[in-house]
């Protein structure tokens, strides 16, 4: 099992992303990047193929260590290949599988049950064991007339999928919170009732 931050843990079958599962993610590469960040931090590899407008800039403001991800942003035809080494030796594998076709994600996900890697998905992946959906609120930071700077943001997060992820499960929480990283909404709560008392 590899760690998530304790916000995220209770959508997750076993409190974290346990080896060989697919996670597809879905409207949301903030939570991606909040799925990330506890396992790279406890010294997980990680490697983004094929989803160029993921940025590193972003993926550290979110909490990934980024000395320990690897991009291959266009992997060409050479996308099977790149992603089967990729799940051989890489902990955590991320992709955006917009021209994938139905055999190449089944042998991709057939191999990462067999190496012990977890798949995540921007987007649909067939036979997701989990699939996590996004729903953003509104921004808080941002004071009269539009100026301001933005500082957290709530999100409410379901989680559905197969076996042990059959029944849903949604979360409130912050994403980013006010230090950039995923956190539970009751820390907005606590923080609005002390700036006004």
């Amino acid at each position: 099992m590899l760690p998530v931050a304790p916000a995220l843990a209770d959508l997750l079958p076993g409190a974290g992303l346990r080896r060989g599962s697919i996670v597809a993610v879905h409207q949301s590469t903030s939570l991606l990047f909040a799925l990330l960040a506890e396992a790279t931090a406890a010294g997980a590899w990680a490697a983004v193929v094929g989803a160029p407008s993921l940025g590193i800039v972003a993926a550290a403001e979110h909490g990934v260590v980024i000395s320990r991800l690897a991009l291959v942003p266009q992997p060409g035809t050479e996308y099977q290949a790149v992603m089967a080494a990729l799940l051989d030796g890489v902990d955590l594998v991320v992709t955006e599988p917009r021209s994938v076709r139905p055999d190449v994600a089944r042998r991709l996900a057939a191999r990462a049950r067999n190496r012990g890697a977890v798949l995540l998905s921007l987007g649909h992946w067939p036979s997701a064991d989990v699939e996590l959906h996004c729903t953003p609120g509104a921004w808080t930071g941002v004071l009269e007339h539009g100026a301001g700077h933005l500082r957290s943001r709530p999100v409410e997060v379901h989680a559905r999928g197969r076996g042990a992820a059959a029944r849903p499960r949604s979360a409130t929480m912050l994403l980013p919170g006010p230090d950039g990283r995923v956190s539970r909404a009751e820390k907005l709560a606590a923080a609005r009732e002390e700036a006004v008392g």
